[in-house]
C-alpha cells in the first residue's frame, strides 16, 4: 500500500471505530451499516450492492439471471428505505429457490468488511456509482472480480476525493457504463476496462400490480382526470400544487397523486399539505374499503415505497420531479411506458441518455417552471382521461440493456458452485 491507500485505511478505520463508540446516537442509516452481517454462503456467493431504492429496482433483472443461472446471490444496501424495500421484494426476487438474501452494506473498514470476507464471494457486483476503496483493494488482493454495471459518473461527480477513486477505479476488473459519457469519465478515473452496458432502467420488468385497495379509489375517481407527480424534491411539491390548482380552474374535479422522492420527507410534506387545506389522504395509512371514503379527497400523498411505477398508470397526465429544483432529475421511462403524457423540467442532467430518445419520439416534453400550470392545463385539455396502456413500446435505442449487460459479466463472474 502507498500513501493513497493508506490515508484512506486510516482515515476509515478511524472513521469506523469513532462511529461504533457512539452507534445509539447515529442516524438510523449509520447503525444499520455498523450492524450489517452476512447468513452462511456457499463458496463462490454473488455480492450485489445497491445504495437505496433506485439502485435496489435496478437489480431486479440482473437478480433474475443470477437466479436461472443457479447462484446464490445476497443483496445489500445502505439506507434504511433500501432496507424496508428488500424485505417486501426478496420474496418475489427469490421464488422459493432460497438462493438470495439480503441485508445492510458493512462500514467500508476492516471491521465492518470482516463477516463478509470470512467466506469471501466469488464476485462483487455494484451498481451505477458505489466505489468503495478499501473493499475493492481487498477484493483485488484476493483476485475476486468486482464489476460495476449501469455505471453513471460525471467528471464534475469527482470533486475533492479524485485520487482515492481513480486508485478504486483502477482495482475494478469492469465497468458497464450506462451511457458513453459514464463511459468516458470511468476510463479517465483509470478503470481498465469500460463497456458500454445500456440504462438497464429500460429493461425493468413491468411494475407489479398495486394492492386491492386502489380499487375503491379507481371507481370513487374514475369520471376525473388524475394527475400523478412523482419524484418530486424539496419545494417542487409547492410547485405542483400550484399547477394542480390552477387546472382545477377547468377541471374542477383533477386529483392528483403525490409521491415525494426521498422517504424522510414524506411527515414534512404531509404537514405541508395539511397546512395548505387540502383534502388529503397518506398510502400509508389504512385503505378504505369503499370508494365512498374517497369521493371527497383530493390529493392522495403516496408515501410508500416501490408503488410509483405503477401509480403512473392510473394517470390522465405524468410529472417527473427532480428537474424544476434540482439539476439531477428522474427517471422519465415510468410513466412513458404506460403511454401517459409526460412532464418534466429542464434540470434532467442524470437522465440525458433517457430524455433524448423520448423527447425525439413524442414521449415526454421539458417544461420550464414558469410555464409548468399552462403546460398542465393544455395537456388535460388535450388528452383523454386514461390514455394509459400497458407495454406501450420504447424507442428502439433504449432495448436491450440487461442482455448487454449480462453478456459483458457473465465471462468475468467464477460458474456457480
Amino acid at each position: 500500500m502507498d500513501f493513497v491507500d493508506l490515508s484512506y485505511l486510516a482515515g476509515v478505520t478511524l472513521a469506523g471505530a469513532c462511529a461504533r463508540a457512539v452507534a445509539r446516537g447515529l442516524p438510523a442509516n449509520w447503525q444499520l451499516r455498523l450492524g450489517a452481517a452476512l447468513p452462511e454462503q456457499p463458496p463462490g456467493w454473488i455480492w450485489i450492492q445497491a445504495v437505496s431504492v433506485g439502485e435496489l429496482m435496478l437489480a431486479e433483472g440482473m437478480l433474475g439471471r443470477l437466479r436461472q443461472a443457479g447462484y446464490r446471490v445476497h443483496v445489500t444496501t445502505g439506507t434504511a428505505a433500501g432496507l424496508e424495500l428488500l424485505r417486501q421484494r426478496l420474496p418475489g426476487w427469490d421464488q422459493g429457490t432460497g438462493r438470495i438474501s439480503g441485508g445492510a452494506f458493512p462500514v467500508d473498514d476492516p471491521a465492518g468488511l470482516a463477516p463478509f470476507l470470512r467466506r469471501p464471494p466469488g464476485a462483487f457486483i455494484s451498481l451505477e456509482t458505489e466505489i468503495w476503496p478499501n473493499l475493492l483493494r481487498t477484493l483485488a488482493g484476493r483476485g475476486i472480480p468486482a464489476c460495476i454495471v449501469n455505471g453513471r459518473l460525471t467528471e464534475r461527480s469527482l470533486g475533492r476525493g479524485r485520487a482515492w477513486l481513480a486508485r478504486a477505479a483502477g482495482r475494478l476488473t469492469l465497468v458497464a457504463a450506462r451511457d458513453e459519457a459514464s463511459a468516458r469519465t470511468f476510463a479517465l478515473l483509470g478503470a481498465p476496462r469500460v463497456a458500454l452496458g445500456g440504462n438497464l432502467k429500460a429493461d425493468l420488468p413491468a411494475p407489479r400490480p398495486l394492492h386491492p385497495g386502489w380499487a375503491p379509489l379507481r371507481q370513487a375517481w374514475a369520471g376525473s382526470p388524475i394527475l400523478v407527480a412523482g419524484n418530486t424534491v424539496d419545494t417542487e411539491e409547492a410547485l405542483v400544487l400550484e399547477a394542480w390548482r390552477q387546472a382545477r380552474k377547468v377541471h374542477g374535479d383533477l386529483r392528483l397523486v403525490l409521491a415525494p422522492r426521498q422517504p424522510r420527507r414524506f411527515q414534512t410534506v404531509a404537514a405541508f399539505l395539511e397546512a395548505e387545506g387540502v383534502r388529503f389522504r397518506r398510502g400509508s395509512e389504512p385503505w378504505p374499503d369503499g370508494p365512498g371514503a374517497w369521493a371527497d379527497v383530493d390529493v392522495l400523498l403516496l408515501d410508500t415505497l416501490g408503488e410509483l411505477a405503477a401509480a403512473y398508470g392510473e394517470a390522465t397526465l405524468a410529472l417527473v420531479g427532480g428537474g424544476w429544483a434540482w439539476r439531477g432529475g428522474h427517471n422519465p421511462l415510468e410513466p412513458a411506458r404506460w403511454g401517459v403524457p409526460t412532464l418534466l423540467g429542464p434540470g434532467f442532467e442524470n437522465f440525458q441518455d433517457l430524455v433524448a430518445p423520448l423527447r425525439e419520439a413524442g414521449r415526454v416534453r421539458v417544461v420550464p417552471e414558469p410555464a409548468l400550470a399552462t403546460e398542465v392545463l393544455a395537456a388535460l385539455t388535450a388528452g383523454p382521461l386514461r390514455p394509459a396502456a400497458a407495454g406501450v413500446a420504447l424507442p428502439e435505442s433504449l432495448s436491450g440493456a440487461l442482455e448487454k449487460t449480462w453478456e459483458l459479466i457473465r465471462i468475468i463472474i467464477p460458474g456457480p458452485s
